[in-house]
């Protein structure tokens, strides 16, 4: 019986120990072949590598990394998958340890600490040299029990009040700044913000923005109207629409900035729907710029995250952080920019 044949009956993968055995060699001499072939002869190493494939041999390299103490392999654990924000994001992480000839793990944790600590639970079984991530709650004291353990983590779109870890993010009080500082040179007195829940840093951090830019403007604080939503997503845009409707003619907003393009995107759904007009009856502004925005039915003016760039940044840290002795902590800020579409100019 021909030995590929037994060992596919047998249900196990052919060992280095098989390829010696069917090319008639050393193990030395076929792990010669595998990491220094130039010490082999040709005629040797044609050998040992029919026997390769005549046995279907594919080496394992996460074992044989492991042995020298690397995986070779980085992980990200985004925050919501659904979000193209975030995929943009890991496009520029991928681009990054491709580059540097690393393996990439992409988990989700979909806005849950259980699922988040799930993930990094398996991330360590799996002993990758670092983590990127996301975080739900960038102060979680998981973050640091990970790093005490061997395994070095680079944040991505957030921050530490204590700086104790690489982190790239974006200025976001400046970006809410600029989303109001646009709608009140466009001369909307009445503004609402909406987005939440204001446990995510960057919809506080955007708010406060708002709120500095309406105040220095010399505009009531009462005029910039604070709008809730549960999630940042498409359906709690058009949700805060149809409240933003319900409210007294008097008392509604000629314009109105997302804490994301997700929210805005729906809130432009609902007021197109109700027959209202963009922006001469709502002007609308949201954040982070994803692709959508520029192909919504009304062009969407957007702050502009450098998301790729966010990704490719945050990677580089981490791999600056598991291969140079003398790496030291940085938090790395991008400065976002207004992009003014349709939905605001008119």
């Amino acid at each position: 019986m021909p030995k590929n044949e037994l060992t596919l009956r047998n249900g196990r993968r052919p060992s280095v120990k098989d390829v010696a055995e069917r090319a008639q060699v050393s193990l030395g001499t076929v792990s010669n072949v595998l990491n220094r072939p130039d010490r082999v002869s040709a005629a040797t190493r044609e050998r040992v590598e029919r026997a390769m494939s005549d046995l279907g041999f594919v080496l394992n390299e996460s074992a044989r990394q492991l042995r020298m103490g690397r995986s070779n392999t980085f992980a990200y654990v985004m925050l919501d998958a659904t979000n193209p924000f975030f995929t943009d994001v890991a496009r520029g992480i991928e681009l990054a340890a491709e580059q540097a000839d690393l393996s990439l793990f992409l988990c989700n944790s979909d806005s849950r600490d259980s699922r988040e600590r799930a993930h990094l639970h398996h991330l360590q079984q799996q002993r990758v040299d670092g983590i990127l991530i996301t975080p739900v709650d960038p102060e979680s004291p998981e973050l640091s029990r990970i790093v005490e353990q061997g395994t070095r983590v680079v944040i991505v779109d957030r921050t530490t009040a204590a700086g104790d870890f690489c982190s790239v993010t974006v200025d976001d009080r400046l970006g809410g700044r600029l989303a109001v500082e646009h709608l009140v040179d466009r001369g909307h007195t009445r503004v609402a913000y909406v987005g939440g829940p204001s446990t995510i840093g960057q919809v506080r951090e955007r708010y406060e923005g708002a709120c500095a830019a309406w105040e220095e403007a010399g505009l009531p604080a009462t005029d910039l109207i604070h709008v809730q939503t549960e999630q940042l997503s498409v359906e709690e845009g058009r949700a805060a629409g149809e409240r933003l409707a319900g409210l007294p003619k008097r008392s509604r907003p000629t314009a109105v900035f997302c804490a994301n393009d997700l929210v805005a995107l729906g809130l432009l759904q609902q007021v197109v729907s109700t027959g209202q007009r963009v922006p001469e009856d709502l002007a609308i502004v949201g954040y982070d710029d994803i692709a959508f925005a520029a192909g919504a039915a009304v062009p969407l003016t957007s702050v502009r995250q450098p998301r790729q760039a966010l990704g490719r940044a945050a990677a580089e840290l981490l791999i600056d952080e598991t291969t140079n002795p003398d790496h030291q902590h940085q938090q790395v800020e991008f400065t976002p920019e207004l992009v003014a579409r349709r939905s605001t100019l008119g």
